[in-house]
C-alpha cells in the first residue's frame, strides 16, 4: 500500500465524519432549535458554537485532519496517479475544499460569529427576531449545502479507494 492509499483512507474517513457531523446539524441539532423561543434558539446555538470555538480538540483533530488528508491526497494524487484515479483525487479535493471549507469560513463562520458576539439578555423581543432570522434560515441553507458537498466529496474517495485497492 503505497503512501497516496493512506491519505486517501485518512480523508475518506475525516470527511465522511465532518460530513456527518453538519448532517447532524441539519437533521437534529437544528431542527431541535428550531422549536425554542428566539434567545433560547440564539443562546442554545451559542452555547453549542461555544464549544467549537474553544478548540475542542477531538473537533480541531477531525476538521483540520480533513483538510490536511484532502489536500495530501491531491497533492500526492498528481505525482502518484494516472487517469480516472488522478481525476478522482482532484476532484474530491475541489468538491470538499470549495463545498465544504469555503462556505463554513465565508457564511458559517461569520453567522457564527455574530451570534457570539449577541447579548442576547439585552435584547428586546423584536430585535432577538431580527437576529435569528438574520442568522438561522441563512446558516441552515448554507449547512445544507456544506453537508451535500460533503457526502459528495466522501463518495469520490471511496470510490477512489476501491479502484485503488481492486
Amino acid at each position: 500500500m503505497g503512501f497516496v492509499n493512506v491519505t486517501v483512507i485518512a480523508a475518506a474517513l475525516l470527511c465522511g465524519l465532518v460530513t456527518g457531523f453538519l448532517f447532524g446539524f441539519v437533521v437534529v441539532a437544528m431542527p431541535g432549535l428550531g422549536t425554542l423561543e428566539d434567545h433560547d434558539f440564539l443562546r442554545g446555538f451559542a452555547v453549542m458554537d461555544r464549544v467549537i470555538q474553544d478548540r475542542q480538540p477531538l473537533f480541531m483533530v477531525m476538521w483540520a485532519g480533513s483538510v490536511v488528508a484532502v489536500l495530501a491526497t491531491a497533492v500526492l494524487g498528481i505525482f502518484e496517479l494516472e487517469g480516472t484515479d488522478r481525476l478522482l483525487a482532484e476532484m474530491a479535493a475541489a468538491v470538499y475544499l470549495l463545498g465544504v471549507q469555503a462556505p463554513t469560513a465565508m457564511v458559517n463562520i461569520p453567522l457564527n460569529n455574530a451570534v457570539q458576539a449577541l447579548d442576547l439578555d439585552s435584547l428586546s423581543p423584536p430585535s432577538l427576531l431580527k437576529a435569528r432570522k438574520d442568522f438561522e434560515r441563512r446558516w441552515n441553507r448554507w449547512n445544507a449545502v456544506r453537508t451535500a458537498f460533503g457526502a459528495v466529496a466522501t463518495v469520490l474517495l471511496l470510490v477512489l479507494l476501491l479502484r485503488l485497492d481492486g
